[in-house]
């Protein structure tokens, strides 16, 4: 229950966004109707939303823009083509366009269940995850299809070099009548990172109030009829939660497949782009292109889905202005915490503070609380906890808050600072050495442009650091200067006798470093 304060702010956030204000009687009647019948799905917000504003521009794509009404009778004849399966399981394999949003708001109308495959799984991955989340239906990108090579499933072509494919084709032509809401709300399955193994799929709860937006509002200042860039990918939880955020804000998305620094600067411009959403990796590459555009209407840049460097965040907004926020969450937890401009630069590398609504705490193992500075577990509550993975394991529940499975502490200021994953910390020589503390001070080396640091077997030690680095063009440093770096600033364990340098480090699309696939 929210106290007489919090429902203060919760009104006061609402009317900042925008999403009290007065309409057209007649429109605002078929919008709460719409909303009443569906509930706060990806149908529900669509379909409301076409009824508020049925001619304000939804999407905007690279193959063009829709309406808020057209996307609804679009997604009402998919939503009856893929019912010739029933109610199926339909997997997603989609870069950001049209065709991977339509599908979900058509596979929400329906009440089916979408799995948002990730674009880097291999091909025996994509098998493997196929049959463990028990996939029916495949939409899928035509560049996808040497992973799904020898998958017999019935598959939809959502896009091709050559066209649209088949989503365009149905969407475009057949029976548009409306549908009735379907009795049970279909699920979304996220899956995890998998960077040091292999990805589990988490169940995404569906929101059953406005409580979600309103803490993401109270922390990040979008407003209802923002036009909205979402960069990062739809399949990953934060371009999800940027889809699900700006739908019910009524936002124009705009989309691209690609990320191209000098095409998305282009298209923010373009289209007078009011927010961003981005994986923290693109705004180095935003960066190191150079060429920053004047953007008088950008007020919000919102990064989450890796750590993001406290250097990182004031370079940028050195370039672009002071309008970046960081969102500290997980597959599992939706969000922890958001630091905002101001929190970035009075204390750089921040996860920030817990927006409305939301329990934050650093516990010991003992489950006492940590004073301010002292490293502990980091438990969260708040309204879109995860439902539990699809394989039926979980995560310690505490006093109601999910441990996150990372370690962290609060500075005298109540800002949270994320120190590491609990199975990132090593063991060297009886000390408890976190590989974050190190990668952080590497990346901040003149001729450093990405580093990863990590924990591998020791015979004589039990383990030690290992640091992978990345330098600029043209710069040089050796392993001597990087060792003589760390034992300058921190504890002798701390200094990685391990240092490989690489033209580039592994990633996956959401731009987390891929463990499992350095070099050893």
């Amino acid at each position: 229950m929210y106290s007489i304060g919090a429902l203060t702010r919760l009104a006061t956030t609402f009317v900042r966004s925008g999403l009290l204000n007065p309409g057209r009687p007649d429109r605002i009647v078929r919008q709460v109707g719409a909303l009443a019948r569906w509930g706060l799905s990806l149908a529900g917000e669509y379909t409301s939303a076409a009824r508020r504003d049925p001619h304000r521009t939804a999407i905007i794509d690279d193959a063009g823009s829709l309406t808020f009404a057209q996307v609804d009778l679009r997604t009402n004849r998919l939503a009856r083509d893929l019912a010739r399966f029933g109610t199926p399981r339909i997997g997603l394999l989609c870069r950001n366009h049209r065709g991977a949003i339509e599908t979900m708001i058509a596979a929400s109308k329906i009440g089916a269940d979408v799995v948002l495959l990730n674009t880097g799984l291999s091909a025996g991955q994509m098998r493997t995850v196929l049959e463990q989340q028990k996939v029916d239906v495949l939409v899928a990108d035509e560049e996808f299809a040497p992973v799904l090579d020898g998958v017999d499933l019935p598959r939809y072509l959502a896009w091709s070099d050559d066209g649209l494919g088949d989503l365009e084709r149905i969407c475009s032509d057949g029976t548009a009548d409306p549908l009735s809401p379907p009795a049970r709300p279909g699920r979304t399955i996220i899956l995890t990172s998998g960077t040091t193994g292999a990805p589990k799929g988490a169940r995404r709860p569906a929101a059953h109030s406005l409580a979600p937006v309103a803490a993401m509002l109270s922390k990040i200042p979008l407003k209802v009829g923002d036009t909205v860039l979402i960069a990062a990918p739809v399949f990953h939880t934060w371009g999800f939660g940027g889809l699900q955020f700006s739908t019910a804000l009524r936002a124009t998305l705009v989309l691209r497949r690609k990320f191209e620094p000098a095409a998305v600067n282009k298209l923010l411009a373009e289209h007078a782009c009011t927010a961003l959403w981005v994986v923290p990796v693109m705004l180095q590459r935003l960066l190191d292109h150079g060429d920053v555009p004047r953007l008088p209407s950008l007020r919000v840049v919102a990064a989450s889905g890796s750590p993001l460097p406290g250097d990182l965040a004031t370079e940028f907004m050195d370039a672009y202005g002071d309008v970046l926020y960081n969102l500290y969450g997980s597959t599992e937890a939706s969000w922890v915490a958001v630091a905002q401009p101001a929190d970035l630069r009075a204390a750089p590398g921040t996860a920030g503070r817990p927006p409305l609504g939301t329990r934050l705490a650093i516990l010991t193992g003992d489950g006492a609380a940590t004073p301010p500075g002292e490293t502990g577990h980091i438990f969260v509550a708040n309204d879109m906890l995860f439902d539990g993975y699809t394989h039926g394991d979980s995560k310690e529940i505490r006093d109601g808050m999910l441990r996150t499975g990372d370690v962290g502490h609060l500075d005298a200021e109540g800002r949270l600072f994320v120190d590491g994953r609990e199975d990132d910390m090593i063991i060297s020589g009886g000390e408890n050495v976190y590989p974050r503390e190190v990668e952080d001070l590497l990346s901040r080396l003149d001729a450093v442009l990405e580093c990863c640091v990590a924990g591998v077997a020791d015979p004589e030690w039990g383990q030690r650091l290992a640091a992978w680095v990345v330098l600029h063009p043209g710069a040089e440093l050796d392993a001597d200067a990087v060792r003589a770096h760390v034992r300058e600033h921190l504890a002798r364990f701390s200094v990685p006798r391990d240092v490989v340098f690489l033209d580039v480090l592994p990633r996956n699309a959401t731009g987390k470093v891929l463990i499992r696939e350095l070099p050893r």
